[in-house]
């Protein structure tokens, strides 16, 4: 055989034995990406997350704080002070036990002038023609406990009212105007650690807000009418209603915060109880202001957004409480991103932000939500 010839076929053959080992190692490697690739880049990032996690803790020392803290999410700071209940398990109604108690709320002695000033502005708006102040009999909370049942560990819940009026929950409501002696209300009666314990005087207000998402899971959310008194033109839940002593209590029985969410659905969205489940997923205080608040969550069985439109558009009994409503979808990115909007984040009512948050841990999981909250809060 020519010595040319064999130097082409040694050739050749090296030619064809480093294509199969290019397949092989191509193989290979592929293989060895499938294989260790995502596992090595996982413990790499917990080394670096480790090791910024250490880096940052040196030199830190104890710290303390609050036990009891305000609802917030990144830069939205509230004052909405979640009491009871975490949105996964809805607190049963058989356990919340609502009592009145005898004796109506009487102001201090140096701020019932207060108050004779708003009937007085109420008697000049009425002079002049103009709308004066409505002043309906209301509830003030005397206290809320929470226990738990012996076996379920299920929350039991009392809460304990009195009757009062909204002139004095209107001179209330000044808790930071002085008195003779230079303090305020706030100073001299409310003790910041101890955001549960005030009196009763100051505690004019319980409300229920309800967050509602229709069949087609849009979300509303409501802007308070510039002609309300109290937070005009913020952004607030689908309903808010507070409890009245004149409609909300037959006879001498206490008020049921079930028919008092379902009140204000009527009123508010004109909706009726067979068009929507109901949960009570907490109880939450403004610290700020003193409001107590029963968080409902409502689903609607067959009405979609626009159906609930229509239906709003051949009349709602309350509809001069709201100047906007907004229809947002129900998924907990788009939900969150609206809390955060550079137009909403500093216009919401207090108690707002924490009824959404948990509403979405109640239909999406606490684990999901608090892991969406995460990921877009490191992008603001």
């Amino acid at each position: 055989m020519p010595l040319d010839h064999v130097k082409i076929s040694t050739v050749a053959g090296m030619d064809r034995i480093d294509v199969v080992n290019g397949v092989v190692g191509a193989v290979l490697g592929m293989l060895f990406a499938v294989l260790f690739q995502q596992p090595l880049q996982d413990a790499w990032y917990r080394v670096r997350r480790r090791s910024t996690s250490a880096i940052r803790n040196m030199g830190r020392r104890e710290e303390s704080g609050p036990a009891w803290r305000a609802f917030s999410l990144g830069p939205l700071q509230t004052s909405a002070l979640i009491v009871e209940g975490d949105g996964e398990s809805p607190i049963p109604p058989e356990t919340v036990h609502v009592s009145v108690l005898d004796g109506e709320v009487e102001l201090p002695s140096d701020m019932v002038g207060w108050r004779d000033e708003i009937t007085e502005e109420s008697e000049r708006l009425r002079t002049e023609g103009r709308t004066p102040l409505w002043n309906g009999p209301r509830y003030a909370v005397e206290s809320l406990d929470i226990s738990r049942t012996a076996l379920e560990e299920t929350p039991e819940v009392h809460l304990r009212l009195r009757p009062t009026d909204y002139y004095t929950f209107l001179a209330a409501q000044q808790l930071d105007r002085r008195l003779p002696d230079g303090t305020t209300p706030r100073s001299r009666y409310l003790d910041p650690d101890q955001p549960l314990k005030a009196p009763a005087f100051l505690q004019c207000s319980f409300a229920v807000n309800v967050a509602v998402v229709t069949v087609d899971d849009m979300l509303v959310i409501s802007q308070r009418s510039d002609r309300v008194r109290m937070a005009p033109g913020v952004w607030n839940s689908s309903v808010n209603e507070g409890l009245s002593r004149h409609i909300d209590s037959s006879g001498r029985s206490a008020p049921d915060l079930y028919a008092v969410a379902r009140r204000g659905m009527r009123e508010e969205l004109s909706l009726e109880p067979h068009e929507y489940s109901l949960d009570l997923l907490a109880f939450v205080l403004d610290v700020d202001r003193r409001h107590w608040s029963g968080h409902f969550y409502a689903r609607l069985k067959e009405l979609r957004s626009e159906d609930l439109q229509a239906r709003m558009s051949r009349g709602v009994a309350d509809r001069w409480e709201h100047q906007t409503i907004d229809y947002v979808p129900f998924r907990p990115a788009t939900v969150v991103r609206y809390l955060l909007r550079e137009d909403r984040i500093h216009r919401w009512a207090p108690l707002a932000p924490a009824l959404f948050h948990l509403s979405l841990v109640h239909v999406y999981g606490r684990t999901l939500v608090e892991r969406t909250e995460a990921q877009i809060l490191r992008r603001v």
